[in-house]
């Protein structure tokens, strides 16, 4: 086995000098089991974290990252696997989080990779078929639209609807138990959008 990354090793150090030696009771009181309020669907990407974004305490937030922040419609079991969907089912059932978000951002590699789709060109063999639950808000977009960002903050509205499209998450929203919500996130100004 090679030796971990320096920036990784270098990273701990500094946590545990810094921020775990300031939330070490919490973190004892955490290994007992984890109640958070909120769940948070973001992207993958490398420049947004949803704990630094809302200024999150370890144990606040439940999240699930991956390309594009997508959430996919409800599906059978059997038809593929279902990390993110499993999450979900985890969050609402299990943990019986109160919050949905689903974070999108400015410049996601992932939209832009819908986008190319939709021009025919190849996104890779993993990529294609994830982005491709993209494909009803690219195909809605019109001309006049800031392509790239219409996308993004369509695809966290499609995400939205495929979330209660899950029966336990329609009935706890029925329940009056969960809310939904959407959120768009500028990198470079460092600026959250709440969206309809």
């Amino acid at each position: 086995m090679s030796t971990p990354p320096k920036t990784l090793t270098d990273g701990y150090e500094r946590f545990r000098s810094g921020k775990y030696r300031e939330e070490a009771d919490r973190y004892a009181t955490l290994e007992g089991g984890q109640a958070p309020e909120t769940m948070i669907v973001a992207c993958a990407d490398s420049r947004i974290d949803p704990a630094t974004i809302f200024n999150a305490a370890p144990g606040e937030l439940f999240v699930v990252r991956n390309v594009a922040n997508l959430v996919p419609p409800c599906l059978p079991v059997d038809a593929s696997l279902h990390g993110t969907s499993a999450a979900l089912e985890f969050a609402v059932v299990s943990l019986k989080v109160r919050n949905i978000v689903v974070m999108g951002h400015g410049g996601c590699g992932g939209i832009a990779a819908s986008l190319a789709l939709g021009g025919k060109q190849p996104v890779g063999k993993f990529i294609e078929p994830w982005v491709k639950l993209l494909e009803p808000a690219r195909d809605a977009l019109t001309d006049g639209d800031d392509r790239q960002t219409a996308l993004e903050q369509a695809g966290v509205r499609q995400s939205l609807r495929n979330l209660e499209t899950f029966p336990f998450i329609a009935d706890a929203i029925a329940e009056g138990r969960l809310s939904l919500y959407g959120a768009w996130f500028s990198i470079g100004l460092g600026e959250l959008v709440w969206l309809d």
